[in-house]
């Protein structure tokens, strides 16, 4: 079958629901012969009739009816999409997609995302919990517009811009079971005698690690490795182990944890908001990232 241009469906629709020519073209502001040029052209193309023409009505053939079956809902969506597209345009609909790891999304991503609700009440927000390593996937996927992720990050190359939105360092946690621990500053390969609880190697913060031991020549061996920061902590309560986790996930004023001072200054690290750098961000992606501190 050939190819055909659309405008034929529009003019086919138009009749076939107002059941005029006259009505048809008044509606697409063309002349009537057009109109019945354009259904000709149509139903030449399709080899059938498409309406049964009196001097007082149009009716739909068996051919037309089933062709209208398929055109109204095609329209309609069509219709949608671009309605929904306006809505973006205008903060008055659309969809905010975000990636983010459980921790960035507990500790860091909830205040904005309450903000910008209450900026934009019409844009529905959708986030996609993943690790830092797979929300760059998504992004690269096109599964998000954007993602908050932590830095380094190893699947974050150029083709992503990206935005420093907060600053933090990393710590090593122990429960009272190591008070022993209190008053000493260990070094890298000190704490190498007690078992370590970190999050597991999908993520980040275990690359992160784990380099850090490397370039002190020292082999990191985690003795439990979770998809939880908040229950590493939990585990460093009970004396199981010497926590890694961020500072900003530390419970503030808990008296069974203490942090355990290190001889080795750890590098501070980054969350960064990153987006795709091949297609524009649209009104609604670049109103949330307005709304997300600088941290550069």
């Amino acid at each position: 079958m050939q190819d055909i241009n659309f405008e034929l469906y529009k003019v086919f629709y138009e009749v076939a629901t107002s059941r005029s020519f006259t009505v048809a073209a008044k509606n697409l502001y063309v002349s009537q012969s057009a109109i019945s040029q354009s259904v000709k052209t149509l139903e030449e193309k399709l080899g059938q009739p498409l309406f049964i023409r009196t001097t007082k009505s149009v009716k739909l053939t068996f051919a037309g009816e089933i062709l209208f079956s398929h055109i109204e809902p095609a329209l309609h969506l069509i219709t949608q999409g671009q309605k929904r597209i306006s809505e973006e345009n205008s903060l008055k609909g659309g969809q905010l997609s975000i990636g983010a790891s459980d921790t960035i999304c507990r500790y860091v991503l909830l205040p904005y995302l309450q903000k910008f609700h209450k900026l934009y009440p019409m844009v529905s927000i959708k986030v996609t919990n993943q690790t830092s390593l797979k929300c760059v996937d998504l992004l690269n996927e096109g599964k998000v517009d954007c993602i908050l992720t932590n830095t380094p990050n190893s699947r974050l190359s150029g083709d992503f811009h990206t935005t420093k939105v907060y600053t933090f360092e990393d710590t090593f946690v122990a429960g009272n079971g190591y008070k022993d621990l209190k008053e000493r500053t260990l070094t890298l390969k000190e704490l190498l005698d007690y078992p370590i609880l970190m999050l597991d190697s999908a993520s980040t913060t275990s690359e992160f690690l784990h380099n850090l031991f490397l370039q002190n020549g020292l082999q990191l061996v985690p003795e439990i490795e979770l998809g939880s920061n908040d229950l590493l902590i939990e585990l460093a309560k009970i004396n199981l182990g010497i926590a890694f986790v961020p500072n900003y996930c530390i419970p503030a004023h808990e008296d069974n944890l203490f942090v355990v001072k290190t001889k080795t200054r750890l590098p501070k690290r980054h969350i960064v908001a990153a987006t795709g750098s091949l297609v524009p961000n649209s009104p609604v992606v670049e109103a949330f990232l307005n709304l997300l501190p600088n941290a550069d």
